[in-house]
């Protein structure tokens, strides 16, 4: 389970400040004080989707992108901390509702990018 820290969810506030949809998304994170699970939960319900399970959906939530957010610009951005450029790009360059697009990265960058993107360098 990843809570976010009042000062965090200010820092991301900030960084996402030109951001409507991030913003909304940062609000439904504090109201649940700051659980990344139970937010991006409450979200997807807002956005007509039904997740099958309250442990752990985030994290099938990511992987299902995982794909696109290892690629080189965004991996390089979120190592960068710049998460602001990778919530826009997830967002607009793929289907995922914009709402889940923050929640989704924050899950990344807090469980760490290179450990996420880890299994599409892996050989079979």
């Amino acid at each position: 389970m990843i809570i976010l820290s009042p000062q965090e969810i200010a820092q991301y506030r900030s960084e996402l400040s030109g951001n409507e949809t991030a913003l909304q998304a940062l609000d439904m994170i504090e109201d649940c004080e700051g659980n990344l699970e139970d937010a991006a939960i409450s979200l997807a319900l807002q956005v007509g989707q039904e997740p099958d399970r309250s442990d752990q959906w985030l994290d099938g939530m990511a992987k299902r992108w995982r794909v696109f957010l290892c690629q080189i610009g965004i991996r390089e951005a979120l190592m960068q901390g710049s998460i602001a450029s990778s919530v826009a790009l997830l967002a607009q360059e793929t289907s995922i509702p914009a709402l889940l697009a923050t929640p989704v990265v924050l899950y990344v960058v807090k469980t760490g990018i290179s450990d996420f993107c880890k299994p599409l360098q892996e050989k079979l």
